[in-house]
This record gives structure tokens, sequence and C-alpha cells, in this order.
């Protein structure tokens, strides 16, 4: 009986395990994609050229990230995605984070 139990229960717990490692590198990729945009964010409004600023968000992004610069009313908006995989059969996500700063005046 215990066997049969066990043959059940193991890899019901290891499914569920995987389950939760995709969740945790789903968040830690999204806290990546925040801090690529803060970062990227940052260096838009202090008049860094486009090409520069891509670089700075694809060095704190996760590998294969979007990187979107775009002027708004008085500053400068960064987006960063990316898409994070499953494993096997689990689905993946698309990740986002934006970041909208003022551009900031030479004094």
């Amino acid at each position: 009986m215990v066997t049969a139990e066990l043959a059940v229960a193991i890899p019901s717990i290891v499914l569920v395990l995987a389950f939760c490692l995709v969740a945790v590198n789903a968040a830690v990729d999204q806290i990546r994609c925040v801090d690529a945009a803060r970062v990227a964010g940052r260096a838009a409004a202090r008049g860094d050229d486009p090409p520069r600023v891509r670089a700075l968000a694809a060095e704190s992004a996760p590998a294969g990230a979007r990187v979107q610069v775009a002027g708004v009313s008085g500053g400068v908006r960064v987006t960063v995605s990316a898409r994070t995989g499953g494993w096997g059969l689990l689905p993946g996500w698309e990740l986002s984070a934006s970041a909208v700063t003022p551009v900031e005046s030479p004094s």
C-alpha cells in the first residue's frame, strides 16, 4: 500500500516543484525587466543616445529582451519586454516593464 501511494506522491511533488521553479524564474525575470527599464529610463532622461540606452537596458534585462524608447510629453518612456520560457509543456509568459521619466534640462 505504501509503495503505491509513494508512486503517486513523488511524481506529484516533483511536478509541483517544477511549477514553483518556473514561477520563481518568471518573477526574477520580471524584476530584471523592471531594473532594466529603470536604468535605461534614467540614461534616456540624461540625454544619452538611443543605442547607449538600449545597451544599458540589455545589460540588466533577461536574455533576448526587447527595448523600446519613445518620447512622451516632457519625458521619455522605456519599455523592456521579454519572454520567459516554461519547461516542457508548461507555457511561457510575456513579461514587460515600463519606466517614464522627465527629461533633465542641461544646466
